[in-house]
């Protein structure tokens, strides 16, 4: 048996036993210098290989950027993501998946958590959870009855959510994981919701209803002492007395045992607005509640104190969306579905100043805490507008996928 040639692997000729009855297959003859060129290929071959291989390894190990600070939460709600953006670069780190339909989205006071409402039109009834820390979904939580979910603050360490096709409004405790407070509207399609930081006034809007709803809490009566005029069980009935009014053995008649903190209770204004009522803010020294009329195009101006409209704006905001105040409350933001613009109307004068182009439409919007910009979410072009205060100018979009539209800051603490 001969030596191999360079065509001709070793590995044949040691596996022959006899050279007459084992040949090995001839190889293809190469052209001059053919050999080198063939070897160089098949090094390049694999290097290119290992190269990719690295790749594929290094991309399966190396996670998103972590979730800076402050960061803005976009719902891209086709997409069924949340997006997590780097408000200074203006790029999404991370996409989180949150379930069907998600519309809005709000943040915890620590900035560790999020939570998106699925809505549906009153199909589906859960919160989803994210994690933005560890850029991860959680455990949805599970509303039960109370179908619908839409409009989320936080406020109080809670979650406090209006739940549409129940014409109610709940609230969610994460320490606890359940719902343990709920309230009933009696109004149609209660959409947004406002809690006061101290949680004792709720103001919700109720779009098929033309209204609002202003929620004040009462707390009296004391805590039921079983006592005359103590709002405890009327005399005979089975308070601790004794029965028939008869105190307990060194208990003084007429004081009675307590059977329960001080009584709660709350009180529903509703008032008439315009049709279509959905977007709304109060304003930053409490006073007043703007409310945007989609089908009417107006604005309506509720007085606090008085829980009345003073004023109606002629501002031809059909198709509006939502309506924020900036920070300072010199300026009201009105998108509308129907316009590519966003309408600025100055809060001292009620007169339009601004309309600023976005692009196709648009729904959610976010003021910037410090003021300096503001976000719209584009719905029909896929991606938030960022608007410059000082300028009042579009500066960047955010590429935000499919029908973007519920917007949150988070400042994680």
């Amino acid at each position: 048996m001969g030596h191999p040639t360079p065509c001709q692997p070793a590995a044949v000729h040691f596996l022959a036993k006899d050279a007459k009855t084992r040949h090995s297959q001839p190889c293809p003859t190469l052209p001059l210098g053919g050999e080198m060129e063939y070897a160089f290929g098949i090094m390049k071959a694999l290097f290119s290989s290992l190269v990719l291989l690295v790749g594929m390894f290094c991309a399966s190990v190396v996670h998103a950027a972590d979730t800076p600070a402050n960061a803005l939460l976009v719902l891209a709600k086709r997409d069924r993501m949340l997006l997590i953006v780097d408000p200074s670069s203006l790029r999404v780190i991370a996409r989180v998946p949150v379930g069907d339909d998600p519309h809005e989205v709000i943040a915890s006071s620590d900035g560790k958590t999020a939570y998106a409402s699925n809505y549906g039109g009153g199909a589906y009834h859960t919160l989803a959870v994210v994690d933005l820390v560890g850029q991860k979904a959680m455990p949805a939580v599970d509303l039960g009855p109370l179908r619908g979910p839409h409009g989320l603050v936080f406020v109080g360490g809670k979650a406090w959510f209006t739940a549409e096709a129940a014409k109610a409004i709940g609230r969610y405790d994460p320490a606890t994981k359940s719902v343990d407070w709920i309230l009933g509207t009696g109004q149609n399609r209660t959409h947004m919701i406002w809690v006061s930081p101290d949680m004792k006034s709720i103001v919700t809007t109720n779009v098929n209803s033309g209204t609002v709803s202003i929620i004040d809490k009462e707390v009296g009566g004391g805590p039921g002492t079983g006592g005359p005029g103590s709002g405890g069980s009327p005399s005979g009935m089975p308070d601790g007395t004794g029965g028939a009014g008869t105190p307990p053995p060194g208990r003084p008649r007429g004081v009675g045992v307590p059977i329960g903190p001080p009584r709660e209770d709350w009180n529903e204004t509703v008032i008439r607005v315009g049709n279509g009522s959905e977007g709304f803010d109060v304003s930053p020294d409490g006073k007043e509640i703007w409310v945007a009329n989609a089908a009417d195009g107006t604005v309506s101006i509720i007085q606090v104190a008085s829980k009345q409209v003073t004023q109606t704006l002629a501002a031809d905001v059909r198709g509006a969306n939502r309506l924020k105040f900036t920070p300072d409350g010199k300026l009201a933001f009105i998108s509308s579905l129907r316009g590519s613009d966003v309408t600025v109307i100055d809060s001292a004068t009620r007169k339009t100043i601004k309309k600023i182009a976005v692009g196709h439409g648009a729904a959610g919007i976010l003021m910037q805490p410090d003021g300096a910009r503001a976000f719209v979410a584009c719905s029909p072009d896929g991606y938030v507008a960022v608007i410059d205060m000082h300028s009042m100018e579009v500066v960047g979009r955010i590429e935000a996928g499919q029908d973007p539209d519920g917007l949150a800051w988070t400042a994680r603490q």
